[in-house]
């Protein structure tokens, strides 16, 4: 099963790389990660995409706390919570494809970024879902070259990740 981990841990060199070492060491797959610093410039908020059964991820959450720089992690696939991504996407259109383009750009609530007379670049956010979907919507065109950030998310309401 899909989770979505949220670590709060201490904005400090080699931080990261114990929390991705630890993966490595235990055999486990993050499929995506993203990490930047918080309102206090002292924490950073990883965001992490990994699956597994309940026991794993009881596991793997289990000795993430125990690295010294996690001050604190939540399991957000367990609550409510909005997940995004964005991805930038570059595609190959002319002719009667491009006014194609712009209709499903404009379906998915993307935004054309750049353009050429042969291409777009589209910015585009929300859940790896509408992502996935949006590519395979604009299958008939030639992608040139696909970037995204990876998903970050955070807990609905009033409930906060903090110290």
């Amino acid at each position: 099963m899909r989770r979505i981990i949220s670590i709060l841990m201490e904005n400090e060199p080699g931080a990261l790389s114990r929390v991705v070492g630890l993966f490595s060491q235990r055999n486990y797959n993050i499929d995506s990660l993203t990490v930047a610093p918080t309102e206090d410039q002292s924490l950073s908020r990883l965001t992490l995409i990994t699956s597994g059964d309940d026991a794993r991820i009881e596991q793997v959450t289990k000795h993430l706390n125990r690295i010294v720089d996690v001050v604190k992690l939540i399991d957000l696939t367990g609550g409510a919570h909005i997940e995004r991504e964005l991805m930038l996407i570059k595609l190959k259109a002319a002719g009667a494809q491009r006014a194609e383009v712009l209709r499903v750009v404009e379906i998915f609530r993307g935004q054309v970024v750049d353009q050429t007379s042969s291409s777009y670049s589209i910015q585009l956010s929300g859940t790896s879902e509408k992502l996935d979907g949006f590519l395979a919507a604009v299958s008939d065109c030639k992608v040139l070259e696909v970037a995204r950030t990876g998903v970050t998310g955070i807990s609905r309401g009033t409930k906060v990740l903090a110290i």
